[in-house]
């Protein structure tokens, strides 16, 4: 899924989870990352956002228990 990318599957995942898991804009999570060191643009965050989000919230629904049964 994350074949054919510029950028490692870590950074990916970090920043969906920056723009996910905080109320971030697109130009706050490349601001983080541009202090990390890692030099990319707003739009490619939103395409990635996009792009990987309902998997990781597929995957998670999948390992997800129940809390109770009533």
């Amino acid at each position: 899924m994350y074949k054919h990318h510029r950028y490692p599957r870590a950074i990916i995942l970090q920043a969906v989870y920056f723009k996910l898991r905080f109320t971030l804009s697109y130009r706050d999570v490349e601001e983080l990352l541009k202090i990390r060191g890692v030099r990319v643009d707003h739009s490619t965050i939103q395409r990635w956002v996009f792009k990987f989000a309902p998997a990781i919230e597929a995957r998670m629904h999948r390992r997800k228990r129940t809390v109770s049964n009533s």
